[in-house]
């Protein structure tokens, strides 16, 4: 005896045909949408509801009313028919006033809109204005910064540095050197409560102001090792100093490639003139307003997590001790950082930044 239910026959043209199969193997297509078109598919094959429902895994029901949607309206029918519910009693020029306020005006006395600022504004309720702001993707309570470089050479420094980064000269050494500045000894006005079950590490958001250090270091992008000084005062004399402990640190005929930002130590006559009593070293600039180009940032950026930001120091020697020790540990281990963009890449996103923007 045949088993499963005895259906009226669905037919499929070559158009429905091509359709359904490309809402099956498209990837951004709705899952549900795809699942239907497999159904439709396969019940055109001439197979019984029971057996498709067994191939797909779906319950014989599902496919009993997707076939009959289908075979009533066609492609249309695979649809989702409106749900019952109130009808909209915000209008289509509501919705667009909502938004065109949001993005082109800003409230008396305030920089950007709330909900409940425009609710009160268009006389909508709070919920509808959040619903219309979720709906089109706007968030006027957040800000992003960005910086544009404005020096003159901009390509050809970034070209110059990347290219060091990517492809290194022959029996040379590629440092990036930069000074981490103004790093604050801060000690908690009450003992840090520990880390425990379901409770973070707590500190009090008071703190006691013991002075300041200057971190001054070099990375080796071949390695990622790290040649670090700590100095209370951040001027050029400092840096002098510095520069002597890197250069002590090296073969005398060892070729150095500084890769520095534009600070005023680094430019001052005393600086210069060190450079020149000293040739194998070739100094690179980053632009202006372009630190990210400089790695060693990214290791400031680590120390800073790491070590600094959550640590607390009752006075500026325990700071310097804590900086020594962590760079002490990172060069027993050190791995050097993976710099993947190449120059062209860098400037069409830049490009495309100013183009999209501007």
């Amino acid at each position: 005896m045949p088993s499963g239910r005895i259906c009226d026959p669905l037919h499929v043209s070559a158009e429905e045909r091509q359709k359904l199969e490309s809402w099956v193997r498209r990837p951004k297509t709705a899952q549900r949408l795809a699942w239907r078109a497999r159904i439709v598919l396969s019940c055109a094959e001439g197979k019984k509801n029971q057996d498709v429902a067994q191939q797909l895994g779906l319950d014989v029901h599902t496919i009993g009313k997707w076939r009959e949607r289908f075979r009533r309206k066609g492609l249309e029918g695979l649809a989702d028919e409106p749900r019952p519910g109130a009808p909209r009693r915000i209008s289509d020029e509501q919705v667009e006033t909502a938004i065109t306020r949001t993005l082109e005006t800003q409230p008396a006395q305030g920089t950007h809109w709330s909900t409940r600022s425009l609710a009160r504004e268009m006389g909508l309720s709070q919920t509808a204005v959040s619903r219309i702001w979720r709906a089109f993707a706007l968030q006027p309570h957040r800000t992003e910064s960005f910086t544009l470089s404005a020096d003159p050479f901009f390509v050809e420094k970034v070209r110059d540095i990347v290219g060091l980064y990517l492809n290194p000269p022959d029996r040379a050494i590629v440092l990036c050197v930069d000074e981490k500045s103004q790093i604050q000894a801060l000690d908690r006005t009450r003992p840090v409560l520990p880390l425990r079950p379901g409770l973070p590490e707590r500190q009090t958001h008071d703190y006691i102001r013991y002075g300041t250090t200057s971190l001054f270091a070099a990375l080796d992008v071949a390695t990622g090792k790290i040649i670090g000084a700590c100095h209370r005062r951040h001027r050029h004399q400092e840096f002098l100093r510095f520069l002597e402990r890197i250069d002590a640190t090296i073969a005398a005929d060892q070729h150095v490639h500084l890769v520095m930002d534009n600070y005023g130590t680094h430019k001052v006559d005393k600086v210069q003139r060190w450079f020149v009593k000293h040739p194998n070293y070739h100094v690179h600039f980053t632009p202006t307003s372009a630190s990210w180009l400089n790695q060693v940032e990214r290791f400031f950026a680590e120390l800073t997590t790491k070590r600094i930001r959550r640590g607390t120091f009752p006075s500026v020697r325990e700071l310097e001790t804590a900086i020594t020790d962590y760079l002490a540990n990172h060069n027993q281990d050190c791995k050097p950082f993976v710099w993947t963009a190449d120059a062209d890449l860098i400037l069409g996103k830049v490009r495309h930044f100013c183009e999209a923007n501007f």
